[in-house]
C-alpha cells in the first residue's frame, strides 16, 4: 500500500529502531498504549507481543480497512480497539483506561500539535515515547543548551530525553532528513502549582518574540518596563539576558513576580 504524501506517511521498517521503541516505552503487561498512526501496523505487532491493551488511531481509509482485517482477533479478544479517525480532533477524555501511555512513530507535520495536545490536556499520559524528526529531537532536549519556545513548552510538563537517532533509510518511503526517538516522562501539571498556563505560555512567547533583541525588551512589550527590569534586579538576572538563555525554573520566577498584581 502506497504511502500517501498529505498524511505525512513514512512507514517505518527497521526491526532496532522499534525494538528500542518499545523498550523506551517501559511496558508492563496489561498496560494501555495509545498509538497514533499504526500505518501497516509494525509497531502495533510489537506492543501488542509486549502484552500491552493498544488503542490505534488510523486517519487512513485504507490503512484502517487493513488493520481491521490484519488484526481481526486482537480486536475481537479486546487487546486491540482500533479507532477511524483524526488523533487532533480526539477526545482524551473518553479513554477508558485511568492512565496509559503514548508510543507512535507520529507525521512530522503534526509534532507541535500533538505535543500541545498531549501534554496540556488533564488527561495526561504517563510517558511519551515518539519518533520524530532529529532536528526537532535536538530541539526538544536542547542539546546546544540553547532554549527554545518549544523546548520550554516540554520541560514545564516533563523531561525529554533523547533516545536515539534512526537513519532515514529506516522508512519507506525514505525522508529527507532522520529521525530520533525521544522520551518524555515525570509527566504532571505540578510546575503551575503557583501560576497559570495562560500567563506562563503568554509570558513565554513574549520573551522569545523576538530573537535578536533582550529578554527584558521583548517582555516590556507586556509588562512595565519599570517592573521588568526591577524583577531582573530582584533575581539577581543580567539585563542583557536572551530568551535562549532562561531555563524553566528561572521562567517559573519571572512569571510569578511579573503575573503578580
Amino acid at each position: 500500500m502506497k504511502a500517501k504524501k498529505s498524511l505525512g506517511q513514512h512507514f517505518l521498517r527497521s526491526e532496532k529502531a522499534l525494538r528500542a521503541i518499545v523498550e523506551t516505552g517501559d511496558i508492563n503487561h496489561g498496560e494501555t498504549i495509545l498509538e497514533i498512526g499504526p500505518g501497516r501496523g509494525v509497531l502495533t505487532k510489537k506492543l501488542l507481543e509486549a502484552g500491552a491493551k493498544v488503542i490505534a488511531v488510523e486517519k487512513d481509509d485504507e490503512l484502517y480497512e487493513l488493520l481491521r482485517q490484519v488484526y481481526e482477533k486482537e480486536i475481537e479478544n479486546g487487546k486491540l480497539e482500533l479507532i477511524h479517525g483524526d488523533i487532533i480532533e480526539f477526545d482524551l477524555s473518553k479513554l477508558a483506561a485511568k492512565t496509559y501511555k503514548l508510543v507512535a512513530n507520529i507525521p512530522y507535520n503534526i509534532t507541535g500539535a500533538i505535543l500541545k495536545k498531549f501534554l496540556e490536556t488533564n488527561c495526561q499520559p504517563e510517558r511519551i515515547v515518539l519518533l520524530v524528526q532529529k532536528e526537532v529531537a535536538k530541539r526538544i532536549v536542547a542539546q546546544d543548551g540553547k532554549e527554545s519556545i518549544l523546548s520550554v513548552s516540554v520541560k514545564v510538563y516533563g523531561a525529554p530525553r533523547y533516545i536515539e537517532t534512526v537513519k532515514a533509510g529506516s522508512f519507506t518511503p525514505m525522508p529527507k532528513v532522520d529521525s530520533a526517538i525521544i522520551l518524555i516522562d515525570n509527566i504532571s501539571k505540578k510546575y503551575f502549582a503557583h501560576f497559570s498556563e495562560k500567563d506562563f505560555f503568554t509570558t513565554v512567547r513574549t520573551g522569545f518574540k523576538s530573537k535578536r533583541k533582550k529578554l527584558s525588551s521583548n517582555l516590556s512589550a507586556i509588562f512595565a518596563k519599570e517592573k521588568v527590569l526591577e524583577t531582573f534586579r530582584k533575581l539577581n538576572l543580567d539585563e542583557n539576558l536572551r530568551a535562549e538563555d532562561v531555563g524553566i525554573e528561572t521562567w517559573g520566577k519571572l512569571v510569578t513576580h511579573l503575573c503578580s498584581d
